[in-house]
């Protein structure tokens, strides 16, 4: 039922006050009227209806919008499925402009923004501030940033402190303090060095135009990146970060065949090599004993190398630029970790089946599994990064293969050449 009131603001003041009631009120609402309203209400409440409403109300409410507010309510959906479902149904003209705009922004991380803040003109007085801080705490029980704009554009802050210090005729463009501004387009890994590198608080975050899309404060980068873990074993293992356990059989299916597919074929290629000494392994049963191990100590190395390129990308210190150094580091630490390994399952293999040259051989194929596995583990992350692709994407696939192929190649090569 359609909820009659005086004025828009009216309405806006329902809906901002009336957290229970909002969303009836909101939908009860033309969507042109929709679309004034929504405009009114301030940023906190503005993204507690975008989060509220479902796929089809948010492509009826984004269709009727222009070009750049649809890019930013698209860009204010935090979950990325929901994000991408509604682009793909919007108009042909907006979606095909919408996409544009969502090559650029989907990775400047809109789960960070915050939206607990005012934005004021400079000439706003002393007293009109505290009336309109006043009136966003009670919106959302929460005290506001005070962002100060000339002519839309963000010119810093003003600190709380000075809404009790100051008269309350004195212009907020007095008692300005600057504040660093990022752009939109910014990825993690920027945003990330903006903090690592300062001791700063907070970051504004600007569209094109200079106008303040949220703020990005410390605690919560901290948060997202010390908890990177998690999404990265989803990426190790070609798991999307959405799925969860109860999701349903077939949304798990989806997310995980094509992944599975190209597991299987680098498994075939892996199996081809082996299938090279056919009969080397039926000549000498005894090397397909070890073959798992060689197999497990390349994967686990790959794996540990990929973890920390993935990190030092991440936070900006590896690149095309330096990979060859962070090669040269890694198959030196795969030298020597190589070198260790072997040793002692040539010990092993020595002292089990009294065959010190199987040992040797082993040992040999351990240290350069070890060193492939280091070489590939830093320079699959790097090269996806460099064509735009996620570093840590399944990248465990490939650098696996690579050391199953080498390892087996290097292994049954030998035993070829001194055992049979």
């Amino acid at each position: 039922m359609k909820i009659v009131k005086n004025s828009l603001r009216d309405l806006s003041h329902e809906i901002s006050y009336h957290p229970d009631k909002r969303l009836e009120l909101f939908r009860g609402q033309s969507t042109a009227e929709k679309i004034e309203v929504f405009f009114l209400l301030s940023p906190h409440v503005q993204q507690t209806l975008i989060e509220a409403l479902t796929i089809k109300e948010l492509i009826t409410f984004i269709n009727q919008l222009d070009f750049d507010q649809a890019g930013r309510i698209l860009a204010r959906i935090r979950n990325e499925r929901k994000r991408k479902q509604v682009a793909r149904k919007l108009k042909t003209e907006l979606k095909e402009k919408a996409e544009y705009f969502l090559r650029f922004s989907p990775k400047a991380e809109f789960t960070l923004l915050n939206f607990n803040y005012i934005f004021l003109p400079d000439t706003t007085s002393i007293i009109d501030a505290s009336y309109a801080l006043d009136q966003h705490y009670k919106e959302t029980g929460k005290i506001p940033e005070i962002l100060v704009q000339k002519n839309g554009k963000c010119i810093g802050e003003v600190v709380m402190g000075t809404l009790v210090r100051e008269r309350n005729t004195g212009k907020l463009g007095k008692y300005i303090t600057q504040i660093f501004t990022i752009s939109y387009k910014a990825n993690p890994s920027e945003i990330k060095k903006v903090f690592t590198k300062s001791e700063k608080r907070k970051v504004v975050v600007i569209d094109t135009d200079h106008s303040v899309l949220g703020i990005i404060y410390t605690d919560d980068v901290k948060r997202l990146f010390n908890n990177g873990s998690a999404g990265a074993l989803y990426d190790f293992a070609g798991v999307s970060d959405s799925e969860r356990v109860f999701d349903p059989v077939m949304s798990k299916v989806n997310h995980r065949y094509k992944w599975l597919l190209i597991n299987l074929f680098t498994g075939f290629l892996a199996a081809s090599v082996v299938g090279l000494f056919e009969n080397t392994l039926q000549e000498f049963v005894l090397l397909a004993i070890y073959m798992p191990i060689v197999a497990g100590m390349g994967g686990n190395a790959a794996t540990q190398t990929l973890a920390v390129t993935v990190r030092g990308i991440a936070v900006g210190e590896v690149s095309l630029a330096n990979v060859k150094q962070a090669i040269k580091k890694e198959v030196s630490a795969g030298i020597l970790n190589g070198f260790i390994v072997g040793v002692v399952v040539a010990f092993a293999a020595s002292l089990i089946n009294q065959s010190p040259l199987l040992g040797l051989i082993i040992a040999i194929s351990m240290m350069v599994n070890l060193v492939v596995a280091g070489f590939f583990g830093a320079l699959v992350p790097v090269v996806m990064k460099s064509f735009g692709k996620d570093p840590a994407t399944s990248a465990t696939i490939f650098i696996t293969t690579a050391t199953d192929v080498f390892g087996f190649f290097t292994f049954l090569g030998l035993a070829t050449l001194f055992l049979v």
